[in-house]
């Protein structure tokens, strides 16, 4: 954080004037003009006048104001003046009261001399609002000479010039109102043009609005994002929060506790994913079946939906159209079709299989919902429509793994090469993104498109950032081996990664953090897939070989103090270890 003034000259009337420094006695001995007493004028004038006041430094003059602008925003105007005059400081520059009062009071012809440095900017803000309150006065022509005497000369901001003439054809003032999004004449107008002057002051003439609640907030922020279980909604308002506390989240409040286990499959399960509205979570096992289940977003809890059947070699990858509304599902190497339910009905819409030669293995939607990527580690790369028919085809690219990006345009795919490439359907040219040493079993990317989580062979979980192209941080813990396993990012902001592992847990990392915060332990046999649902971030789902699907939450309520020991619960890192695993915020 940058001091307020730090490295310039601060004018002698606009800083802090100790009474010591400035020669002058910072004990009157006379009554406050409010009435208040202050305590110098009580004390004995042997004794407290041959004492020097404590010379105030550079950050307790700062804080000494930003105290005095909150107490003058909270209407504490007496309190302000006592706590200036016994600390010898000066709230802000005589002009910059003067500036305030002007402004406040309508005054535009007095504004600007009272600061002569006014920018541009400045200047065609006060004369805006000076133009805006004569029209909705009915002045039109003393608003036509602003305009043309005072606004256009400055030639700032021609286009906004262009659009307040328009406003000389209002009919009336609610019309100005509306048209200018304009609160009127009068207090809260001023006010809100007061505070975008002020950015324009030095801290030294006139403090930014309410600073000292822009720090407060600073700091809540900073601890929040520090924090290492915290997965709510940030609050950007300090009234949710005790400033007399620092922040911290119970890792009791983390989903690190099993809620359900679904045993419904009869056979390893190789996937799950939950639908992008988070009523949904398909899981796709080795039985032949995918299984729809409802989420009950009060309770949390899962119950069986539908099951689908026929997929004859299993079922290894799910993907859910953008709208829900259908669900793709893939197999094994071996497999050479792909299935779309239509989930509203739970009827095949389409079985597609261009050749028995081909492997289906992977999917993405496009983001119009009417296309759909799929491809193999046999050659195959196609694009299609919801009834199966081939739109495009990329010849000898073995694909591992898809992703589609918000664009529309560009597809990601990871191949046999150890690399994720960029393949764009429209010119056919193709790029090359990501190359890691070692094979890429699977990858997702973030939701804003920036990040791509990859789970590469004997290495576990990577993050790179794509638009850099750089590899961003490896997570530790996590066993990986040549099985696919899915790892993906959760959680509020996705702030947090989850990944299976070949040693039956699950690994939880804080994203910036190398060093998982959590083990969870339940599984018996290897963990296939993660998936946190993106509605409630407080709920994660894992698919094992072991036939089960388990349902992680936080610590249920009635049993809070035992949950840690009765749910298998490792936390693997403290606050300290991950601080220090820690790089810089992405």
């Amino acid at each position: 954080m940058q001091a307020n003034g730090a490295g310039q000259n601060r004018d002698s009337e606009v800083s802090c004037r100790n009474g010591a420094q400035n020669g002058e006695s910072s004990s009157a001995g006379a009554a406050h003009s409010n009435g208040v007493v202050s305590p110098a004028a009580n004390s004995s004038n042997g004794s407290s006048e041959g004492k020097k006041k404590k010379r105030l430094s550079q950050s307790e003059e700062d804080v000494i104001r930003l105290i005095g602008q909150h107490l003058h925003g909270l209407g504490l105007n007496q309190t302000v003046d006592l706590l200036m005059q016994e600390s010898g400081c000066r709230l802000e520059h005589p002009s910059a009261t003067k500036f305030r009062n002007h402004v406040m009071e309508g005054e535009w012809d007095k504004v600007q001399p009272t600061y002569l440095q006014c920018t541009s900017r400045m200047k065609f803000l006060l004369l805006q609002q000076k133009y805006l309150e004569y029209l909705e006065d009915g002045k039109v022509l003393e608003a036509l000479q602003v305009l043309r005497a005072e606004l256009t000369p400055l030639k700032f901001n021609t286009e906004r010039i262009h659009i307040l003439s328009g406003y000389l054809m209002c009919s009336h003032a609610e019309d100005l109102r509306v048209k200018a999004e304009w609160e009127g004449k009068g207090t809260a107008s001023r006010t809100k043009l007061l505070d975008k002057l002020q950015t324009y002051l030095p801290p030294s003439v006139m403090l930014p609005p309410r600073r000292l609640q822009t720090l407060l907030k600073q700091a809540v922020e900073l601890q929040r994002e520090r924090c290492l279980y915290h997965n709510t909604k940030l609050d950007s308002g300090l009234d949710s929060v005790s400033l007399l506390l620092d922040h911290t989240c119970s890792r009791k409040q983390f989903p690190c506790y099993t809620q359900q286990i679904l045993t419904e499959h009869c056979n390893e399960v190789w996937f799950c994913k939950f639908s992008h509205n988070g009523t949904k979570l398909a899981t796709g096992s080795k039985d032949t079946t995918v299984i729809v289940w409802h989420v009950d977003m009060e309770t949390q809890q899962l119950k069986l939906m539908r099951t689908l059947e026929g997929h004859a070699y299993g079922v290894s990858y799910l993907a859910w159209s953008p709208d829900d509304a259908y669900l793709i599902a893939c197999g094994p190497d071996d497999c050479s079709e792909l299935w779309l339910w239509n989930i509203q009905t739970g009827e095949l819409r389409t079985k597609m299989s261009q050749s028995h030669e081909d492997s289906l293995t992977s999917v993405a939607w496009n983001p119009d919902g009417k296309r759909f990527v799929t491809g193999g580690q046999r050659g195959q790369f196609y694009q299609c429509d919801l009834d199966g028919n081939l739109l495009d085809s990329w010849e000898g690219v073995r694909v591992q793994c898809l992703w589609c990006l918000s664009d529309g345009r560009n597809v990601l795919a990871s191949d046999t090469h150890q690399r994720i490439r960029g393949y764009s359907f429209e010119d056919l040219t193709d790029r090359n993104i990501v190359q890691e040493d070692h094979p890429i079993m699977s990858f997702t990317v973030s939701k804003n498109g920036r990040l791509a989580l990859l789970n590469v062979a004997t290495q576990g979980v990577h993050l790179w950032d794509l638009q850099d192209r750089v590899l961003v941080r490896k997570y530790q813990g996590v066993t990986q081996g040549f099985y696919t396993i899915h790892s993906c990012l959760g959680g509020h902001n996705e702030d947090f990664i989850a990944s299976g592992s070949e040693d039956h847990k699950v690994y939880i990392w804080h994203r910036r953090s190398e060093l998982p915060i959590a083990e969870l332990t339940g599984h018996t046999r290897t963990v296939n897939c993660v998936s946190w649902n993106p509605v409630l971030p407080g709920l994660l789902a894992s698919a094992s070989d072991d036939g089960t699907v388990r349902i992680w939450g936080p610590a249920p309520f009635l049993d809070v103090q035992n949950a840690e020991g009765l749910n298998g619960m490792n936390m693997s890192t403290d606050v300290n270890d991950f601080l220090k695993s820690c790089g810089p915020h992405l």
